[in-house]
């Protein structure tokens, strides 16, 4: 059950990511380049915790450092995926789109992108059609859940004595 522990784990870390990307970025103070300077940190992070940290690891373990085509070349794809999908999320609030719309989008539409990019790599066994009812039902599911989700989240409490830009801010 460790697989159920760290997906719980990743879901968490991803959760707070779209929140804490939308204050970093607003929090920079600079409407023209902030999304810059935020993705910026998301990659001095990521280098952290990327490749300083398994570097150190691996060392310590006395791994070879011998990286195969295939192992190097789909984790490059990964990454790229990742930075690309993290720079469009900040684009997405950009254009005005709230961490709990656009994240809501985001973490529903993944998994459906997800399983149709697996069932191309990999078929399912009896082709195509032998996908079950319960996994396309569980596909509009999704796609619902993060449209409800997006479209009917609570508005955020404003202070009273918060600044008219703040506020102005708070509604979008």
């Amino acid at each position: 059950m460790n697989w159920l522990v760290y997906s719980l784990m990743t879901a968490f870390f991803f959760g707070c990511y779209g929140v804490a990307l939308h204050s970093g970025s607003m929090g920079m103070s600079d409407p023209q380049n902030g999304r810059w300077k935020a993705f910026l940190f998301v990659g001095i992070a990521y280098f952290v915790i990327a490749v300083v940290v398994p570097v150190i690891i691996l060392k310590m373990a006395g791994a070879s450092f011998e990286f195969p085509t295939k192992g190097w070349s789909w984790s490059l794809i990964a990454g790229f995926a990742g930075a690309l999908g993290a720079f469009c999320i900040l684009l997405a609030f950009g254009a005005k789109g709230s961490p709990a719309a656009v994240m809501s989008i985001v973490f529903a539409g993944a998994p459906i992108i997800n399983a149709f990019v697996s069932m191309a790599m990999h078929p399912p066994k009896g082709g195509w059609t032998g996908i079950p009812i319960p996994f396309l039902i569980g596909i509009v599911l999704a796609a619902t859940g993060g449209c409800l989700v997006a479209l009917y989240k609570p508005a955020p409490a404003v202070a009273h004595d918060a600044p008219p830009a703040a506020v102005a801010q708070a509604a979008d």
